[in-house]
């Protein structure tokens, strides 16, 4: 039986049709974002081209993820190769933070014409310098990276992957926007005069061997996608706001209550307006309330 080329080269074509139309629309799309205002406490950067890596999902698709660099990206702690086993090797590994802008998909076309997934992540321009020469740094963070992708858009990624040798990046890298403020605040209120009482910025800390305090995470509205969140935090321990530590991501809670208290570092799966979220916290009830506007879908 003799095949029809001329069927299967239009069904090619068509297939990079598709996906190149795809790829019009996506940057249609940024070019817009990029004339929208800047959220507050924002400021736009642009990532530079570092090296690519190719990957799958479960589902066998194709999964391309660019490593960029920015000087505006915050700096991981400089570390030796011994400190990083060491740390690795502890009962809490997650303790080694790496700072990272992890940008959203955006549909590209590969070298044999097929249509496949982009992501971009950003990373300081040193860090970037030492996983590029250091084999067990860049093996981590590859690590780290995908389990920050898998967590913000509910991927399951295969962990064999390769660095692609001719080119630094798949299709096109994106401005990104990251954060210039620490948000929120926690005020401090006093059950009694119902006023706040004193306030603290926070920032990011490391905790040794603290506990995960209960909470729960109420939605509003309870069905669909949720206009806001409300979390309420139980701290029997603390006495002061001067002991916590709270940093909200665009998908994240990490909060610390030093010394050695308290340590919750959850994922949620939807992307928080950090710079319009709230937090309180209740001396009496030893509760903190955080209130978090949830983008729209």
């Amino acid at each position: 039986m003799e095949l029809d080329k001329s069927l299967l080269s239009a069904e090619l074509n068509a297939e990079m049709e598709e996906a190149l139309y795809e790829q019009m629309l996506l940057q249609a799309k940024q070019e817009i974002q990029n004339r929208l205002p800047i959220p507050q406490g924002s400021k736009q950067i642009r990532p530079q081209p570092g090296f690519c890596i190719k990957t799958h999902t479960s589902k066998k698709e194709k999964i391309f993820i660019n490593i960029c660099k920015s000087s505006q990206i915050p700096a991981a702690p400089d570390l030796s190769e011994q400190e990083l086993v060491t740390i690795l090797e502890s009962d809490d590994p997650s303790g080694y933070r790496v700072p990272m802008s992890i940008g959203g998909p955006h549909v590209e076309v590969d070298n044999s014409g097929s249509g496949c997934t982009a992501y971009d992540i950003v990373i300081n321009s040193s860090f970037f310098d030492k996983i590029k020469n250091n084999e067990l740094f860049r093996e981590f963070f590859i690590t780290v990276a995908m389990e920050g992708l898998e967590n913000k858009y509910a991927l399951e990624l295969s962990r064999e992957w390769r660095m692609l040798k001719n080119r630094k990046f798949m299709g096109s890298i994106f401005d990104q926007n990251i954060r210039t403020t620490s948000k929120p605040m926690i005020q401090e209120v006093d059950p009694k005069s119902s006023q706040p009482v004193a306030s603290k910025t926070l920032i990011s800390e490391v905790a040794s061997s603290p506990e995960v305090p209960e909470y729960t995470i109420i939605a509003e509205p309870l069905e669909g996608h949720p206009t806001f969140l409300v979390a309420e935090i139980s701290l029997p321990k603390v006495s002061s706001i001067r002991s916590l530590v709270l940093d909200l991501g665009e998908d994240r809670i990490v909060l610390l209550g030093r010394p050695d208290l308290y340590l919750m570092d959850i994922f949620i799966p939807y992307n928080i307006i950090q710079e319009e979220s709230g937090a309180q916290f209740n001396k009496e009830t030893k509760v903190l309330t955080i209130t978090m506007p949830i983008q729209s879908a």
